[in-house]
């Protein structure tokens, strides 16, 4: 299982995602740490990705070549994070075969009616435990 997490600006979110993900997870899982920047992939590797890249082309060619792909929901908003997120790295994204599990964090003119105000620890919580079972699903039928 080959899991991507993808971030930006200064990484921070991708670490969290990414320390977690390594405590809770199989050693065989793999993590991917995809930046849009340096900083950000560096920060995810330091926190256990097993291999981490960075910039547009290095997101474009890995995104159909993982298993899962999570991240903020703003991976998938061209623009986002001050620009760092092009159209293409947005587009590679959402056109990969991979499920997605996204946290909802947006910021600027974007608003998710219906989700809830959660701390970002409570969310990544959820996000690894349906990585979980991403995992065992796939497990099974596999």
């Amino acid at each position: 299982m080959r899991i991507a997490v993808v971030d930006g600006q200064g990484g921070g979110i991708g670490r969290h995602i990414t320390e977690k993900l390594r405590r809770e997870l199989p050693e065989n899982v793999e993590i991917l740490a995809l930046g849009t920047n340096a900083l950000a992939a560096a920060l995810m590797l330091k926190a256990g990705a097993n291999e981490g890249a960075s910039g547009e082309n290095a997101l474009i060619w890995n995104a159909p070549r993982v298993d899962l792909i999570l991240g903020p929901l703003s991976i998938l908003i061209p623009n986002a994070m001050l620009g760092e997120l092009t159209t293409p790295i947005a587009h590679a994204i959402a056109s990969s075969p991979a499920p997605k599990i996204l946290l909802p964090l947006t910021r600027g003119n974007i608003e998710l009616v219906g989700q809830r105000a959660e701390p970002l620890p409570h969310l990544i919580d959820e996000l690894v435990n349906r990585v979980k079972k991403f995992i065992e699903t796939s497990e099974r039928s596999g």
